[in-house]
């Protein structure tokens, strides 16, 4: 535990961090999950609209610095690779 008033200060500023980080990342899996749920049932024109929700929170994750501009890029072509797949397939 620290002593010092600034570390303090900084050791409650950075646990409101980590669970700002914690419930974004959460909600990016969320996402990303429903979206690939909805692809392998079949329910193509509902994966459509989670994918742009989808879309959205990893853009806000990337955003705050919560991931990596490139990680956020990476998974938004991989599942958007997987609904045009299954488009495709239909």
């Amino acid at each position: 535990m620290p002593n010092i008033k600034s570390a303090i200060k900084r050791m409650r500023s950075n646990e409101t961090k980590r669970q700002r980080n914690l419930d974004l990342r959460s909600e990016v899996k969320t996402a990303i999950k429903k979206v690939r749920t909805a692809v392998e049932k079949n329910e193509l024109e509902t994966a459509k609209l989670l994918l742009q929700d989808a879309y959205a929170s990893l853009d806000k994750a990337a955003k705050k610095n919560v991931i990596h501009a490139n990680n956020a890029s990476r998974r938004k072509a991989r599942i958007a690779q997987q609904l045009q797949k299954a488009l495709s397939k239909a």
